[in-house]
């Protein structure tokens, strides 16, 4: 009604995987090397390396040299 919008820059690092139907808020920061679950609504800030999910977006875990595909060979 006023014709005022506010809004914050979003940042994503690098090499980060971002599932289907996530919401990213204005001001969220996302690091590089992320995995972003499925659904999620991230809010905030998720630091580098971390595979994080849910509503609001929490850090479950990092993400590990053992996430790679060489140690999941049922995968190809």
């Amino acid at each position: 009604m006023t014709n005022k919008e506010y809004g914050a820059p979003v940042t994503i690092g690098d090499n980060c995987w971002i599932a289907g139907n996530v919401t990213i808020l204005a001001g969220s920061k996302i690091g590089s090397g992320c995995v972003i679950g499925a659904g999620s609504v991230v809010s905030g800030e998720i630091p580098d390396h971390s595979v994080a999910y849910g509503v609001p977006c929490r850090v479950a875990r990092a993400v590990t040299d053992h996430d790679g595909l060489e140690y999941h060979r049922e995968l190809f």
